[in-house]
């Protein structure tokens, strides 16, 4: 949705550590923000990796950042987004992403020109846009043994010098197959343009209420990729294999024994990235993946 009004008085700033010439960078944006009278706090672990000169700011935790802040700029590429995102998401708090990374699918803002454009979304015109997060349990025996949540996707995988893995899904109580492969992603729409995309999976626009199942390498070719409601329950069992691990959103993970089950649903909490006004999903695609054919031959690259 397109807003018109929005109030903003504290901005909390999250910043990819160990990036060449940020300080300037993290300068810039305190400075734009200041001068507008808004309250700039910093992100823990940003406070500590920048190793900058703070001022007077305060450092706060992500569940200060929750209970205090009016939105959230994240400085970096998609990794750095992911880890705030998950923490961040019980609290609703909203994201800007500036892009100081590669690829930038979540952190869409260029660094050229970004004060222009967080001018704008500060005064409220911007492009909301609500996403939809995994949430998972790792049971050993009946017992949870681990708990993660993702913004792209669950994947269960072996280890690089293992043999397949075997696996039994099963969804709303329902066994659909066992799956001899190298793993399994359980993606968000989000995530359908990430591991899940270079596995042959999907593309999900953000807006569908979906979770996509792509098998990784899979023994049998007529294993393919799925789309399931979004009210899915899936369960992953791991029939047998050596080295098998869970990961969530590759930033978090759990060892796996043959018998444990994971347990994967939709999270009841979602995020919200704020966009430029007129961003376009399609845009993004065409960048990022070098979509660059146009209509009729006009424009086309040499």
């Amino acid at each position: 949705m397109t807003a018109t009004h929005a109030v903003f008085h504290t901005i909390a700033l999250v910043v990819r550590p160990n990036t060449d010439g940020i300080a300037e960078s993290v300068g810039s944006v305190v400075d734009f923000l200041t001068r507008r009278g808004l309250e700039v706090v910093f992100e823990e672990q940003t406070a500590a990796h920048l190793g900058m000169q703070l001022d007077d700011a305060r450092v706060l935790s992500a569940a200060g950042i929750g209970a205090e802040c009016d939105a959230a700029i994240v400085m970096g590429g998609d990794g750095t987004m992911l880890g705030i995102a998950r923490q961040l998401a019980p609290f609703d708090v909203p994201l800007i992403g500036i892009n100081q990374g590669r690829l930038g699918f979540m952190t869409d803002i260029p660094q050229e020109g970004m004060l222009d454009v967080l001018s704008g979304i500060l005064s409220g015109s911007y492009k909301a846009e609500r996403r939809t997060l995994l949430e998972g349990r790792v049971l050993r025996a009946g017992q949870t043994i681990h708990v993660g949540m993702a913004v792209n996707d669950v994947v269960v995988s072996r280890g690089a010098g293992a043999g397949m893995a075997e696996l039994r899904v099963d969804v709303d109580g329902q066994f659909m197959y066992n799956q001899r492969s190298d793993g399994l992603i359980i993606s968000t729409p989000t995530g359908s343009t990430a591991y899940a995309l270079s596995a042959g999976g999907p593309l999900l626009h953000p807006s569908l209420g979906g979770i996509v199942l792509v098998p990784i390498a899979p023994h049998a070719l007529s294993n393919r990729p799925i789309v399931l409601p979004e009210s899915s329950e899936i369960i992953v069992e791991i029939v047998r294999g050596r080295d098998i691990s869970v990961n969530f959103d590759m930033q978090t993970f759990a060892s796996l024994q043959a018998q444990d089950q994971i347990v994967i649903q939709r999270s009841p909490h979602a995020i919200t990235f704020l966009h430029p006004d007129g961003w376009s999903y399609y845009h993004t695609l065409r960048e990022k993946l070098h979509w660059n054919e146009y209509p009729s031959g006009e424009g086309k690259l040499n």
